[in-house]
């Protein structure tokens, strides 16, 4: 089946330091040809968060040239068009989101914020932040171009945000 077009998905967090950049991250590396991802935040840390780059090297996923930016930026003109927002932490989800362009479809996938988490637990928070964005994003990329363009995409994407989150490396 022949892919009709790059997907640009845009995933937010409120301060896009550690969540948001996860899931920008395997998007990119994972959906390579069908999707490009870009995070933002509604009120950005401004960097992003050293355990973030720390679990993607990791995961063997490229870290250069992530960075902590505001949403702003992809409602301006010129940004490129946005066709999936998603949304991974509660608070932004509930926040007013600018106006995109293009009217993309949104989709809710809450993880949990492993930046709260301090201390010796925070590598493992962060570990398990990734694992289920990975999970989500597999589901994301077994769409195939039909569910993608049809009807009820809303609806696809946040099921998935509503997935149970079972260990990826069980067993």
């Amino acid at each position: 089946m022949s892919v009709d077009r790059v997907r640009n998905v845009l995933v937010l967090c409120t301060g896009n330091s550690a969540r948001s950049i996860l899931g920008e991250a395997l998007i990119n590396r994972d959906g390579a040809g069908r999707f490009r991802a870009f995070s933002a935040g509604s009120f950005p840390k401004g960097q992003v968060h050293p355990m973030a780059l720390t679990v993607l090297r990791e995961a063997g996923v490229a870290v250069d040239g992530y960075r902590s930016k505001s949403w702003d930026e992809f409602a301006a003109p010129g940004a490129p068009p946005i066709d999936i927002v998603v949304t991974v932490c509660d608070n932004a989800a509930g926040e007013t989101c600018p106006i995109w362009p293009g009217a993309p479809v949104r989709a809710h996938w809450g993880i949990d914020d492993p930046a709260a988490v301090e201390g010796p637990g925070q590598h493992a928070a962060f570990v398990r932040a990734y694992e289920q964005l990975a999970r989500r994003v597999a589901m994301l990329l077994a769409l195939d171009e039909e569910a993608l363009a049809g009807p009820g995409l809303a609806a696809r994407l946040n099921a998935i945000g509503q997935t149970a989150d079972a260990p990826a490396h069980a067993g």
